[in-house]
């Protein structure tokens, strides 16, 4: 049923991406999938503006009954993501999980994450913010390919 479902998805998101996003399958096994999500263009509120990210997504044999894990291979300050693994940490993607949600649904809520941005989610000062965005903004530029 998994591989159903994902082929299915992958046709969609072939014929129509959600914007700045794109997916598929990665050396054809269905159940890991390379995606990449454009930060803003001409927004200097993000510090992920101009940025291109890419994310590894791995499907459970029993997709969409359990989440994929998503991590990104672009190296990201961001709250929600493990600077170490680069692993993605989204209530979306815990418990509890809904089978309705698409992977162009997923995008579209990491895209929204880097668009915009919530340094205060973990209650930061706004001395914390500001570095938070500078931080960011920094890796920004320096790993996602800001043109």
């Amino acid at each position: 049923m998994a591989e159903i479902r994902l082929n299915r998805e992958f046709i969609e998101i072939s014929k129509d991406p959600p914007p700045g996003c794109s997916a598929g399958p990665l050396d054809d096994n269905i159940f890991e999938w390379k995606a990449m999500i454009a930060g803003p263009y001409d927004d200097t509120k993000s510090p992920y503006a101009g940025g291109v990210f890419f994310l590894k997504m791995m499907f459970p044999y029993d997709y969409p009954w359990k989440p994929p894990t998503i991590k990104f291979l672009t190296e990201i300050y961001h709250p929600y993501v493990e600077q170490s693994t680069g692993k993605l940490f989204l209530n979306i993607l815990s418990s509890p999980w809904s089978p309705d949600l698409t992977i162009s649904k997923l995008l579209l809520c990491i895209k929204e994450f880097l668009d915009s941005p919530d340094p205060n989610c973990g209650k930061l000062s706004l001395l914390e913010a500001f570095m938070y965005n500078k931080t960011a903004a920094e890796w920004t530029r320096k790993h996602a390919d800001v043109k």
